[in-house]
């Protein structure tokens, strides 16, 4: 267990004296408490505050959600009044909140839909069959989060699969990354779509070797599938409920992996309206940060609903906050279709999928920014990055602003040029931070030069470019441990090492998934670091990031998840 040096345990003194309210510096040196006691004080803890003025201490005080004062045991034992809560961490390890800062939380397939994230081919079969037994004729089964990796035949779904489980219903399976489907023949049939019909502009329908439609459809040539069929219907009050209760029972799976605060990277409207809801009710139990989907060609978006109300990035309170408008400029890196400026290794004719073009990207980059809106665009491949970068450069040039922080969305696939420009516009790139581990087996379809410069955390760093933690979450767990050991180690789950140039220390692992996420949303002054004044967001670890081999960081359990001073998870 880490001790504290001689030079922490002075500086103790001094964050005490820097309280958040008139009159606590009296309080630290006088045996008047009753107006000015703590709610709480977290002691005898081996406390990582991410905060360079004092990185570590032993205890702290929270009151009204935020904190108040941080240092030994013994000055924080004597703030505490009658009705002060006393949490003794039995030396247990205490970091600050841990923030997402690109997920997907609380879609309703997670509760309705047939989860696909199976191990065999056979037992994604079984499910669709008796999801069909019970749904009436012509109306769409829908499945998600299959994975070709992971089932024991490893290779994708086909056409003929799907025709062999369920012929008469349409079917839709969404692969875990969310850029693909796999659909059977009826579906096809309902679309209207054969063998002969040409690629949408953003999109791909896949053929075999026989130039038969294999099935799988890719980005916005699924759209082709939109209004056809028959859909399972639901009033507004159900669809309410529906929404809720898919959000509710997220909120509580991100709070007992310690996640804090989670930005939301694709809110359509009626999720806005979730989030208010429970957050009315005490219900959201993490704090948001809501990115609103721009360009849905089904009439106005989020985005523009919002930006034509007069609302821009930063509306909202410290629990709900309205974030960047958010693009998708091309494919999927677990799914293999990033666009990119090579082709994939083998596969002389595939560079990935381009959903939108350099006109595009100006125009949706020029609109949101110019009505005082950050900008998140997903953008994998160097060759998206690069359309991405393109945008962002010209807009900060015609219509300066000193801190806009636009972020591109994944930025997977960087090279040194790509890096310079990210940290001249002041851009924040969001790379996946449990890929490495949990999708190992994918990273050889891109080769290891690619790999090198794939999910760069080392490479950022070292730009001096304040990279955030990011799940993309269902495309990757979201656990924030597994994400640290992804990082620290390159390895995934077999031992298999992808990209050891872009190794990391835990310090640094810690500060990607604290201070510099909160940076990401333009909250580092309230939120990331265990800090007077900011929020009392922390989470209380078993062991020591520091102290555990690397590879079992994953493993370090969750005592307990503290959001805004109230304990929102504690492990039983």
């Amino acid at each position: 267990m880490s001790k504290l040096s001689r030079r922490e345990a002075l500086g103790m003194g001094a964050l005490l004296a820097a309280p958040v309210f008139a009159g606590a510096q009296t309080l630290a040196g006088s045996g008047s408490k009753p107006d000015y006691a703590p709610d709480s004080i977290v002691v005898n803890g081996n406390v990582l505050t991410i905060d360079d003025r004092m990185p570590r201490a032993e205890a702290f005080a929270v009151k009204d959600g935020r904190f108040i004062a941080i240092g030994s045991s013994a000055d924080i034992r004597n703030l505490a009044g009658k009705q002060t809560q006393v949490i003794d961490c039995e030396r247990m390890t205490v970091t600050p909140g841990f923030i997402d800062a690109h997920c997907h939380p609380g879609r309703q397939q997670e509760l309705y839909d047939v989860n696909a994230d199976l191990r065999s081919i056979k037992e994604i079969q079984d499910a669709l069959r008796e999801r069909a037994a019970k749904t009436p004729p012509g109306y769409w089964i829908n499945a998600f989060k299959f994975d070709d990796t992971k089932v024991k035949e490893k290779r994708l779904l086909s056409r003929k699969d799907l025709d062999a489980a369920v012929p008469d219903h349409p079917v839709i399976v969404m692969h875990r990354g969310g850029h693909t489907g796999f659909l059977n023949s009826k579906a096809f049939e309902l679309a209207g779509i054969t063998k002969d019909t040409p690629d949408p502009p953003g999109g791909r329908f896949w053929h075999d070797e026989k130039g038969e439609l294999q099935g799988q459809v890719g980005d916005l040539a699924l759209t082709k599938f939109e209004g056809v069929g028959k859909v399972e219907t639901f009033t507004p009050e159900q669809e309410r409920q529906r929404g809720e209760a898919a959000m509710v029972y997220q909120s509580k799976q991100l709070v007992a992996c310690g996640l804090t605060t989670v930005h939301d990277a694709g809110a359509e409207s009626d999720k806005i309206t979730t989030y208010q809801a429970l957050l009315a009710r005490g219900e959201l139990l993490h704090r948001a940060y809501v990115m609103a989907v721009g360009l849905n060609r089904d009439g106005l978006d989020a985005y523009q609903k919002l930006r034509d109300g007069g609302i821009r990035t930063g509306f909202g309170n410290e629990f709900v906050r309205i974030g960047g408008a958010k693009f998708v400029a091309d494919g999927s890196a677990s799914e293999r279709t990033m666009r990119m400026s090579k082709p994939y290794p083998g596969k002389p004719n595939d560079y990935g999928i381009q959903v939108m073009d350099q006109k595009q990207t100006h125009e949706v980059v020029e609109d949101a920014h110019r009505h005082g809106w950050q900008v998140g665009i997903h953008a994998n491949g160097d060759v998206a990055i690069d359309q991405v970068l393109n945008a962002y450069e010209r807009v900060l040039k015609l219509w300066p602003h000193p801190d806009r922080r636009h972020r591109i969305e994944h930025c997977t696939l960087v090279n040194p040029d790509l890096l310079r420009r990210i940290r001249a516009t002041g851009s924040i790139p969001t790379p996946f931070w449990t890929y490495v581990y949990y999708h190992g087996e994918k990273w050889a379809a891109y080769g290891e030069d690619n790999v090198r410069w794939m999910f760069a955390h080392r490479s950022f760093l070292d730009a001096g470019i304040p990279v955030p933690g990011a799940s993309d979450y269902q495309p990757g767990p979201f656990e924030p441990l597994m994400a640290l050991q992804s990082m620290v180690t390159r390895k995934d789950y077999a031992g298999r090492v992808w990209g050891a140039n872009q190794k990391i220390t835990v310090d640094e692992a810690l500060r990607i998934a604290t201070i510099n996420g909160a940076h990401a949303s333009y909250e580092e002054n309230v939120k990331g670091s265990i800090t007077v004044g900011k929020y009392a967001d922390f989470v209380i670890l078993e062991k020591d990031p520091h102290a555990v081999d690397p590879d079992t960081l994953k493993d370090i359990k969750i005592a307990r998840t503290v959001v805004a001073g109230r304990t929102v998870y504690a492990n039983a």
